[in-house]
């Protein structure tokens, strides 16, 4: 059994790979039975997935496949699992992914649910998404005893290294970075117009953020109006549909967009007609989205300030020295995890041994037992049944023993004729 993770984030790859590598929230379930498929094939290439285990989490930040098989290669196998879903060639990928087996790959969940892997040390969103990546794993039929008790411990560790530590004391938020940077286009947000986007979990903090600097009005742009409006309510904004962006983009100032769309929303085109109609006022723009929602090329226009995900992550890398110390302290709290649940998969590879052997010693007992009562149905005496029965069961279990010294020879001879009295010294 081999417990693996392989993915790649923001570390490893650009914007331009990641979005290519993401899974669509409405993806997920079905990616998680396609990767258990594809790593429970057998040599002959038939497919099952009998003992396998796969999730996914997939972020803005990170796409990750975590996975439990029992084959030689999975974890090479993995990365082209990606490749292949994902219709890319192996070799532009594979330069970008971490590929890690066992005890590796538990460190890294552990370390990406408390928050030490993103690109804002410390942030709290990540382990809420890692939660929903395991709730669809499991209602895809992905998680066995490994991966559900991996999790499990995975969402233990990161409630203790954040009640334990400091580790998310001070950080700036991407929805922080993202009104730092407007002001440095506006001096003042209040006398601005903002649309946001969608109306998920990151518009919905960028909301509040902006909506803190009072600015003249707050739109919200979502494909369902029930959703928009209702978070456009709570920060007394007004609601549109998406179709309605073209004819009034130009009416804003701060434009922030997160949404699940695989496709660009916002073209070159649509930004070129609003700028226009701006007469050239400059227009801040936000695109938090993986895969992007606004096209990469807008930013060359003259008068548009476009910054992706990647952009403000550089902004939020700030005072990292001061939590260094919270650093280590999580870094110590985790490793201490990962040998618990390390010792934990040892002791699960010994249970079938230790299950064969109650199975094979109760079939003999209840021969001897069986024999015992035949010889006390013919009347004989109570002591020589149960010396019988006491000699009965030991040669049965001696017999393995002494069958397994008689072929052996050399080196193993040797081994066994160490183990076996160890195995078998009497316990008063």
């Amino acid at each position: 059994m081999q417990l693996l993770a392989v993915g790649l984030n923001h570390t490893t790859a650009p914007l331009s790979l990641r979005e290519k590598v993401a899974f669509a929230p409405d993806q997920i379930g079905q990616a998680v039975v396609a990767a258990r498929s594809w790593f429970a094939r057998d040599n002959s290439g038939n497919a099952g997935t009998s003992g396998s285990e796969a999730a996914i989490l997939s972020t803005c930040n990170r796409t990750e496949l975590y996975a439990v098989s029992g084959a030689a290669n999975s974890i090479d196998g993995m990365a082209h699992f990606l490749a292949e879903y994902h219709k890319l060639p192996y070799a532009d990928l594979r330069h970008h992914l971490y590929t890690l087996p066992q005890d590796n790959a538990v460190r890294h969940a552990f370390r990406v649910a408390s928050g030490l892997d993103s690109m804002v040390l410390g942030e709290p969103q990540i382990l809420g998404q890692m939660k929903e990546a395991v709730r669809q794993a499991d209602a895809a039929g992905g998680l066995g005893t490994y991966l559900h008790q991996m999790f499990q411990r995975t969402f233990a560790v990161a409630k203790e290294v954040r009640s334990n530590t400091e580790i998310g004391a001070h950080s700036v938020s991407m929805a922080a970075a993202a009104v730092r940077l407007s002001q440095r286009i506006f001096d003042k947000i209040s006398d601005q117009h903002v649309l946001f986007i969608g109306a998920g979990e990151m518009i919905e903090l960028c909301a509040t953020h902006f909506a803190a600097q009072n600015p003249k009005s707050l739109t919200v742009a979502n494909r369902t109006m029930e959703r928009g409006e209702a978070l456009a309510d709570r920060f007394n904004g007004r609601a549109i549909r998406l179709a309605e962006l073209p004819q009034c983009l130009h009416q804003f100032d701060i434009i922030v967009s997160c949404t699940a769309s695989s496709l660009p929303i916002i073209g070159l085109g649509l930004v070129e007609r609003a700028v226009k109609a701006r007469r050239h006022r400059p227009i801040f723009m936000v695109d938090l989205a993986v895969p992007r929602d606004i096209e990469p090329e807008v930013a060359q226009l003259d008068d548009v300030f476009l910054y992706t995900v990647d952009d403000l992550g550089n902004v939020v890398q700030t005072g990292l020295e001061s939590r260094q110390a919270a650093v280590a302290q999580a870094e110590a709290i985790i490793e201490t995890r990962v040998q618990s649940f390390m010792h934990w998969i040892d002791d699960r590879v010994v249970v079938p041994t230790i299950q064969d052997l109650h199975e094979n010693s109760e079939i003999m007992r209840l021969i001897e037992l069986e024999r015992a009562r035949k010889m006390l149905a013919r009347g004989e005496d109570i002591e020589v049944v149960l010396e019988a029965l006491s000699k009965g069961i030991t040669a049965k279990f001696l017999h393995g023993p002494q069958h397994a010294l008689h072929q052996a020879s050399g080196e193993e001879r040797t081994r066994l004729t160490t183990l076996l009295p160890q195995l078998f010294r009497a316990r008063r």
